[in-house]
């Protein structure tokens, strides 16, 4: 029986620098392939894509999904009976669930725990088959139920659904796998192969990892349960209970993909419920979250509290929003400034993590841009998401609406701020907010430096003369640092300001808005209180899941132990 390092060296001698994973070698070459980001759809009317898409959502409206626990093989139903309601019609129910007992969460880390080592055995190359199996069972047979669910249950217009659900969610799995691939590419320098022979083996995380996801991208659900899976991790997958059925979806197409039960458990619970079980676990080997501040803030420190119970140090890494800003200077491109301030707060109402809610503004281009921006405020249309004309729907829930409402409210009182378009607000049906303009003559006032995740658009008006120092202001006003952008003509201060706001964003757009980050090509991530800026969408994002073995075979035997100094 040939020995599994034996089996490793024949397959470096054989493949150059080729790499391992898991516990016995398998002798085949890793494909050498190349993918290209995902391309997006029109859905004009008329077209095939619209037709096939209507289709989905009559289908998908028409009846409320029963989705289980999963955990391993099994499914289980308890008696914390949820519904997901859609967001601009919030007495009609899409999908009934349930909450996770903490038993089941117990359950379910057992499970992981014990299904990581066989899967940490399956060789990458497999694992690889299995996320392009899945990507293309995303671009075609299941594209139009994604983006449906993600529409009904999200309130994603069509467009917005599109670049997230399907070609966003594609690209992660596609390029996940690429990036994993060219990862296996590095081999350690072996000086001369014929005495010793140096490997670098990626081994999945030691225990499980605990996916927390939000409501507003359906493919950061895909990317944060899945992307340890593919290094050979294995996770307990809590989805929000506002994209639940987008990302069962999910867990279904992978499955039907290759992996296999107990890799990735989908464990819809009680937020607490959740994060006091899997940090008091000794075998909690990572969190992977995307949310609010003060709940990654909860999670961190209860690691913390229980760093002398566990395995491993845990890796904590999060992504968690930001009040991000365009700055405008004298010499910017007007029309730019309002097409891409009205797209980057207005689009899913202002609640992607990277949505420009703050903006600085010259006084000698203001009057230019804030007609531009009233202007075209009066014909976004929100509404329904089957009507395909809406610019944006329904915020998410009551709570959202809620604390919506409350800045609104904030800046209709104030004598700082004053609306200057929308200000409306309505839930009777729907969670529906009109697209808010104010402006402030405090540059520090709550409504400038607090997260609102909503569609509401908060601009200062700053002298021409103390660019300078707004420049600076922009830097110092809040805590986080997510993204960011500056319009401007002007090379010398575009530079300029490329230096001193080098920490303030992230993600830096230089005459572009401040949202729409792809795969492959902007990674995205932020610093400060943005969260640990690990960049997902990037090639380093799938080393954080992975746990390098340096591995040296010697094959000369050793016949000294005296070094040649000692000799008198």
């Amino acid at each position: 029986m040939i020995s599994p390092v034996a089996t490793v060296r024949v397959f470096v001698r054989m493949f150059h620098r080729s790499s391992v994973m898991g516990v016995v070698m398998k002798e085949e070459k890793l494909d050498d392939f190349n993918v290209k980001n995902e391309p997006v759809l029109g859905y004009l009317p008329g077209s095939k894509e619209r037709k096939e898409l209507e289709a989905a959502l009559e289908e998908m409206s028409s009846k409320v999904e029963d989705v289980p626990i999963i955990i391993g093989e099994k499914e289980y139903r308890t008696k914390e009976v949820k519904h997901q309601v859609m967001p601009h019609d919030h007495k009609k129910q899409l999908a009934k669930f349930y909450w996770a007992t903490p038993d089941l969460v117990e359950k379910a880390i057992c499970v992981a725990v014990e299904t990581q080592p066989k899967w940490d055995a399956v060789p990458m190359a497999e694992r690889i088959k299995i996320w392009m199996r899945a990507a293309d069972l995303m671009a075609g047979k299941y594209r139009m139920q994604l983006n449906a669910a993600t529409m009904l249950g999200q309130a994603k217009t069509i467009i917005q659904a599109e670049i997230d659900s399907a070609a966003e969610l594609i690209d992660f799995i596609r390029l996940n796998a690429y990036f994993a691939k060219e990862v296996m590419k590095y081999q350690p320098i072996s000086e001369d192969p014929k005495t010793t022979l140096n490997l670098m083996r990626y081994r999945g995380l030691d225990g499980f990892v605990a996916a927390v996801s939000p409501f507003n991208f359906t493919a950061i659900g895909g990317n944060l349960a899945y992307t340890p899976a593919l290094m050979g991790s294995v996770t307990l997958w809590k989805p929000s209970d506002t994209a639940l059925l987008s990302n069962y979806l999910i867990w279904k197409i992978m499955t039907e993909a290759g992996v296999p039960p107990g890799v990735v458990n989908f464990v819809p619970t009680d937020g607490p419920v959740f994060g006091d079980t899997i940090t008091a676990s000794p075998h909690l080997a990572g969190i992977n979250f995307t949310g609010s501040v003060p709940t990654f803030n909860r999670l961190w420190g209860q690691v913390g509290k229980n760093i002398n119970k566990y395995r491993n140090f845990p890796r904590l890494i999060g992504e968690c929003g930001g009040k991000n800003y365009h700055f405008v200077h004298p010499s910017a491109n007007v029309e730019s400034v309002v097409n891409g301030t009205i797209r980057s707060a207005f689009e899913f109402c202002g609640q992607k993590c990277s949505a420009c809610s703050r903006m600085y503004v010259p006084e000698s281009l203001w009057p230019k841009i804030k007609n531009g921006l009233i202007e075209i405020r009066e014909k976004l249309k929100v509404a329904d998401v089957k009507e395909f004309d809406a610019f944006t729907s329904a915020v998410i829930d009551d709570k959202a609406f809620n604390r919506i409402k409350g800045y609104i409210d904030h800046a209709k009182s104030s004598d700082n701020l004053e609306i200057i378009a929308g200000g409306k607000y309505d839930d009777s049906k729907g969670y529906f907010i009109q697209p808010t303009i104010v402006q402030t003559k405090d540059p520090l006032d709550k409504i400038m430096t607090e997260e609102i995740f909503g569609p509401v658009l908060t601009i200062y008006v700053y002298k021409d003369k103390d660019v300078e120092n707004t420049l600076k202001l922009v830097d110092s006003s809040t805590s986080f640092a997510l993204t960011g952008a500056v319009f401007a003509e002007d090379k010398s201060f575009l530079e300029h300001a490329f230096e001193v706001l080098k920490n303030s964003a992230g993600n830096f757009y230089i005459n572009d808005k401040s949202t729409g980050s792809v795969v492959g090509q902007q990674p995205f991530g932020g610093a400060r209180m943005s969260g640990t800026n690990d960049k997902a969408g990037g090639p380093h994002y799938v080393l954080r899941w992975a746990s390098p073995q340096s591995v040296k075979e010697t094959f000369v035997p050793l016949k000294e132990w005296k070094y040649p100094y000692m000799s008198k």
